[in-house]
């Protein structure tokens, strides 16, 4: 079988009695083999060139962030640093590109090192084949060594978005008892804490889908024995002496404490990553229970 250059039709019969489908006829014998043909370079380029580009991407990429940053060309810390900026900015781009030439070269490396004859530059095959694979480790490697710090540096900043919810309802609380004198009972806790003045929304938004059943009210009297002291401070008498009550029958004076467990990140109450706003102080449930078990259920007064 025959294809006819002319119309690309497959023929079983000689073409120079013509073609069947187009009439074109040869106008001799196909030409013979060459007895000597030269070995290809092209895939030895191919596998060399997709190294090469891989490594000078990175390094581009790292000369941009030493620019970027001001940084000092011959500080290892900061070629350091600009390594780590520029294998995260690259992690995505370089994953599948480094896929393709690593496959592509691995190929190809096979291929020349199988049938030398027709193909020709193992060396050159193999330097791209090991600089795409430098490039790839290095990539990995400047990534890998961040992971540590980029995953305390989220924890750092989901910690810090449970303790703005948790100063926000002490701001709250501490608001409204400067209005009312006490702070609000556990039923009537987000209906109170929502009358008070909000011009940028956050009590609002602290007090979204926030359950109320953390939320606890202690009140401690401090009381004075018969044999001391009245509490009543000095000048009372001066203050009292219009009215009938005498600054004798004063019995005590009362501090009203709160406690309200709030869940944490997770936003799963009752676990270990929940925080205890106590008066306005924010403590981890976790480093309570680590300290004293008891620390959870014994109320504090001021």
């Amino acid at each position: 079988m025959i294809i006819c250059p002319s119309c690309g039709s497959k023929v079983d019969y000689d073409l120079c009695l013509g073609c069947p489908f187009c009439g074109a006829r040869a106008v001799g014998p196909p030409l013979a083999k060459a007895g000597h043909e030269l070995a290809s370079y092209g895939r030895a380029v191919i596998a060399l060139a997709g190294g090469v580009l891989m490594s000078a991407g990175l390094l581009v990429a790292i000369v941009a962030a030493l620019v970027e940053n001001n940084g000092v060309w011959l500080d290892w810390s900061n070629i350091r640093t600009a390594g780590e900026v520029a294998a995260w900015r690259l992690k995505w781009l370089a994953l599948p590109f480094a896929i393709a030439i690593l496959w592509s070269g691995a190929r190809i490396t096979l291929s020349i090192k199988k049938d030398p004859g027709r193909f020709i530059g193992l060396r050159a095959a193999r330097a791209g084949f090991v600089a795409a694979i430098v490039a790839t480790a290095m990539i990995a490697g400047l990534i890998g060594i961040t992971v540590p710090e980029r995953l305390r540096r989220r924890q750092w900043s989901n910690e810090a978005a449970t303790n703005a919810r948790a100063y926000t309802m002490a701001r709250a609380l501490l608001d409204y008892r400067d209005l009312n004198g006490t702070v609000p009972a556990q039923e009537y806790l987000v209906k109170e804490l929502s009358t008070l003045p909000d011009p940028d929304g956050s009590i609002a938004e602290a007090l979204r889908n926030l359950d109320a059943t953390g939320y606890q009210v202690s009140t401690v009297l401090a009381a004075a024995s018969s044999k001391a002291r009245s509490l009543v401070p000095r000048g009372s008498a001066i203050r009292y002496a219009t009215t009938n009550s005498s600054p004798a029958s004063d019995r005590g004076v009362s501090f009203t404490s709160y406690e309200w467990r709030l869940p944490g990140e997770d936003k799963i109450p009752n676990n270990d990553d929940d925080v205890i706003l106590r008066d306005g102080l924010i403590l981890k449930v976790s480093e309570l229970s680590a300290s004293s078990p008891s620390a959870l259920t014994r109320p504090r007064a001021p």
